[in-house]
């Protein structure tokens, strides 16, 4: 890396000056940034029932996972082959050591994403595409700004950089987690806005 003028830097390839980047661009309290394609996004924060959502999930997979599993949200999982950085809702990976290192979407055993009006369409399409080029077992989509009605997506079965749809259904379907989750996940309470 070299500087330019005191406070850029020139890398010598592209993830390195994202990365660079990403690690220093300041946003308010609440909001996630992240690297999508390349690009450094910053996102507002989300409102309520986006959080309640993501609690919802969050209660029932504490029930099935094995203490030596870790749930976080809002854990930097990266993906430095498509220039991605995601910043997910929820993401269940093996326990692993503390350390400065960021954690490659490929050591998760599943993501999930609530979309807001502000990462529908990312949620949606770039991060499937780069969940699953990472080889990210499982991706849960949870679309309250699905077009014809909030939905629940759960993809799986990574190939080629491309999943494979396992449920797709509305807001109130039951939606089966297979192992090693083994969950029956009730949609029924998700709020709408």
């Amino acid at each position: 890396m070299r500087e330019i003028e005191g406070d850029y830097i020139q890398a010598d390839n592209d993830w390195d000056e994202i990365l660079w980047i990403w690690e220093r661009t300041e946003a308010p309290k609440g909001c996630k940034v992240e690297i999508i394609d390349g690009i450094v996004m910053v996102t507002p924060l989300s409102r309520v029932a986006h959080h309640v959502v993501a609690g919802s999930v969050q209660r029932r997979l504490h029930e099935v996972i094995p203490a030596r599993w870790s749930l976080h949200q809002r854990l930097p999982l990266t993906v430095p082959a498509r220039l991605g950085l995601y910043v997910p809702d929820l993401a269940v990976l093996p326990e692993r050591e503390p350390n400065a290192d960021l954690v490659p979407v490929s050591e998760a055993l599943l993501v999930a994403e609530v979309t807001s009006k502000a990462t529908a369409h990312r949620d949606r399409t770039s991060k499937p595409a780069g969940y699953a080029a990472a080889g990210a077992p499982l991706y849960l989509l949870v679309d309250r700004w699905a077009p014809g009605g909030p939905t629940v997506t759960l993809y799986g079965e990574p190939r080629g950089g491309v999943y494979r749809t396992l449920h797709a259904g509305k807001f109130g379907d039951p939606v089966e987690l297979p192992g090693p989750f083994g969950l029956s996940l009730d949609t029924g309470d998700f709020p709408v806005d």
